[in-house]
Order: C-alpha cells, then sequence, then structure tokens
C-alpha cells in the first residue's frame, strides 16, 4: 500500500471540472513530482489533499487511514504538512515567531482528569514544557535552513529566497512525515534553486517523504523519484523522469519537443 494516496479524486467548481478522478500515489520516502500546464488541477489536488478544500468525489488515505474532509489543522497533526505557491507567512512578526507558529499546530494537550486544581497543576507543567519544546524545536529547524542569524528580524524584511526557506522551516517545524511543496522554486535565481535543490535532497535525508509541484523541470527531473502529470485535471501519465520525458502525451501536452 502507498504512503499516500487518492481514489478517484474529483473536484467541481460550479460545474468546471478541475480534478477528474485522479488516482494519484506517493511512496515513503521519495520525492515526487506533479506537473502539468497552468490550471491542469495540480494545486487544487493538493488543497484536496492537505484539507485546504474537499473534494466532490473520491477519498484520500494516508498511511492506510481514511483523512477524505478531514480539517487541516488535523491533517497537520497526522504528520501531513505543506507550503504554498504564493508565500504566506505573517509578515509583521519575526523569523522565529513565524517558526513558532509552525510548532504550536503540532502541540497537543495532554489527558487532564476532573478535579480542577489537578488540571490546573497539570496544565502549568504543561504550559512550560511546551513552551521549552517549541523554542527548541523552532531553534533546530531555522539552523537547518540557515536562517538562526536572522531570528529577530521581520518576516517581511527578508529576501524573497530566504522567505521561501522561512515558509519552509514553519512547515518543518510540525515535524512533518510528508512534506507538499507548492512551487518552491518560483521566483528565484538560478543560484537559489540550486540551493533549493540542496535543502529538497537534505529534508529527504531526514526520511521526509516530500511531493513538490514544479514548473522548473532541470529541478524536477534532477530530483524527483516519481513524477505524475495532470492535464485539463486529468492524470495523463506517471513514471521515472526518464519515462515522463519520452512520454508522447506529456511531451505534446506540456514538455514539448526538442530541436
Amino acid at each position: 500500500m502507498s504512503f499516500l494516496y487518492t481514489d478517484s479524486l474529483r473536484k467541481e467548481f460550479g460545474g468546471v471540472i478541475a480534478v477528474s478522478d485522479v488516482d494519484f500515489k506517493v511512496e515513503k520516502g521519495s520525492i515526487t513530482g506533479l506537473i502539468g500546464p497552468n490550471g491542469a488541477g495540480k494545486t487544487t489536488l493538493f488543497n484536496n489533499i492537505t484539507g485546504l478544500d474537499t473534494p466532490t468525489e473520491g477519498c484520500v488515505f494516508f498511511k492506510g487511514m481514511d483523512i477524505t474532509n478531514l480539517a487541516s489543522y488535523k491533517i497537520t497533526r497526522l504528520g501531513i504538512a505543506r507550503t504554498f505557491q504564493n508565500i504566506r507567512l505573517f509578515k509583521e512578526m519575526t523569523v522565529f515567531e513565524n517558526v513558532m507558529i509552525g510548532r504550536h499546530f503540532k502541540g497537543t494537550h495532554p489527558h487532564l482528569t476532573k478535579n480542577s486544581f489537578i488540571n490546573a497543576f497539570l496544565g502549568l507543567i504543561y504550559v512550560k514544557k511546551e513552551e521549552k519544546d517549541i523554542y527548541e524545536n523552532s531553534l533546530k529547524w531555522l539552523k537547518f535552513l540557515g536562517l538562526e542569524n536572522l531570528h529577530s528580524e521581520l518576516a517581511k524584511n527578508l529576501p524573497y529566497g530566504k522567505q521561501r526557506g522561512l515558509e519552509i522551516a514553519r512547515a518543518l517545524a510540525t515535524e512533518p512525515e510528508l512534506l507538499f511543496l507548492d512551487e518552491p522554486a518560483a521566483g528565484m535565481n538560478p543560484f537559489e534553486t540550486d540551493e533549493l535543490m540542496k535543502l529538497i535532497k537534505k529534508i529527504k535525508n531526514l526520511g521526509i517523504t516530500i511531493v513538490l509541484i514544479e514548473h522548473d523541470m532541470k529541478l524536477v527531473m534532477n530530483i524527483c523519484d516519481n513524477i505524475t502529470v495532470l492535464n485539463y485535471g486529468k492524470k495523463i501519465a506517471e513514471g521515472n523522469p526518464k519515462e515522463i520525458q519520452n512520454n508522447p502525451l506529456v511531451i505534446e501536452a506540456y514538455l514539448g519537443k526538442s530541436e
């Protein structure tokens, strides 16, 4: 059984079919690319998997569990995190505070008794322990992304590439088993893209499974183990990079023929 898979997932918006009966699978420990033309349904598929939207039909399974229609915060706590095509940071908060927010999403309150005094006592212990955990976890991911020296800087003041890195750090702070990256290389220069490729490989080496939407074919073909291709909401191909590069349907719909 695949680590994550969708079964005949379908999403309609007012009669327009954005995702059409897609069977999508992700193997544990892999980097899976999701590619296709603009409007192919890639981000819609991401949204339906991660709980930001609900499918019209079909199911989503993660580690054998049906997570269809679960709220996004519940999906996060199960071990799935994501970034967005348009960077979504708290711009007026510091770098450190942004990452701490990611860790807060993972926090869960321990079981408490019905005794109000004991509840208050245990709650105080929990808060102190959680504060320590949030601080240490956030610092760990800032160091992993090389952002520790910018911890007090407002997020809005970071260069674009650093903002993208901060969003990834915040997602990693939830301690995910599966990370979705929506066009992480968008707007990056070649140097930043090369650094991003190294970062994604580092994340994979931590044992985190990765799915990414990306238009940079050099990045996709160099780091992905498997690739799924969408066109007009339908899956038209899946396979390893070599198979995708040589697939006539993919060449016609998206990659184009080399001169």
